[in-house]
C-alpha cells in the first residue's frame, strides 16, 4: 500500500507563489513516474506536470515557464513550485503514481485578490 499526503496549499494573490509538496509511503517512491494533477469545480482533473523516475520532466501549456516539478528520492517527496499565479490556477492538486495508480487526498490551492 502507498500513501500519499500533499501538502503546501492555500490562498495566495495573483503573481504570488506556493510550493506543494507530496509525500510518499512504500518502497515504489524511487522507481515511480510521479505526476501533479488539479481540478477546478465544474471541470475535469488535468495533468499539470510530471516527472519521470530519471528526472525527465513535462508540463501542461498553460504552467510552462511557471511551474517546475521536482523530486528527492532520499525523502520520498515530490514538489511542485508555482510561481507567478494566476486565478485560472484556482484548484485542488493532486499528487499521483503512475506505479500502482494511487493519488493523495488533495489539497486546494485558490489564487485570488
Amino acid at each position: 500500500q502507498v500513501r500519499l499526503v500533499e501538502s503546501g496549499g492555500g490562498l495566495v494573490h495573483p503573481g504570488g507563489s506556493l510550493r506543494l509538496s507530496c509525500a510518499a509511503s512504500g518502497t515504489i517512491f524511487s522507481i515511480a513516474g510521479m505526476g501533479w494533477y488539479r481540478q477546478a469545480p465544474g471541470k475535469q482533473r488535468e495533468l499539470v506536470a510530471a516527472i519521470t523516475s530519471g528526472g525527465s520532466t513535462r508540463y501542461a501549456d498553460s504552467v510552462k515557464g511557471r511551474f517546475t516539478i521536482s523530486r528527492d528520492n532520499a525523502e520520498n517527496t515530490v514538489y511542485l513550485q508555482m510561481n507567478s499565479l494566476k486565478p485560472e490556477d484556482t484548484a485542488v492538486y493532486y499528487c499521483h503514481t503512475y506505479v500502482g495508480g494511487y493519488w493523495g487526498q488533495g489539497t486546494q490551492v485558490t489564487v485570488s485578490s
